[in-house]
């Protein structure tokens, strides 16, 4: 159950990557913890980090505020940088509305 707060509003998906999963070498998967990078996550990496479009540009993009964009990709690269640092595994997964 959700808390109190506003429903998640759609957000454009403009390039779909299904079942990507990274995991560190020399591993074995019942040894790592794993992090969930959900669509609109990746999303936000791909224009903001590897299409180098502006925060603004990119929000638009995927239909939703600037501010919200910045919190999205924020919590992406967090994520990202927590599962490099401490050898986790990044599962992508789509996000329930």
């Amino acid at each position: 159950m959700r808390g109190i707060g506003r429903r998640r509003k759609f957000r454009r998906i403009g390039k779909h990557h299904d079942e990507i999963c990274f995991k560190p070498c020399g591993k074995r998967v019942e040894e790592l913890q794993s992090i969930v990078l959900y669509d609109d996550e990746l999303e936000a990496l791909r224009l903001s980090d590897f299409e180098s479009m502006y925060q603004q540009d990119a929000a638009d993009a995927m239909q939703i505020s600037r501010t919200t964009f910045s919190r999205v990709v924020a919590e992406a690269r967090r994520k990202v940088v927590d599962a490099l640092l401490h050898q986790k595994i990044i599962i992508k997964e789509k996000r329930k509305l």
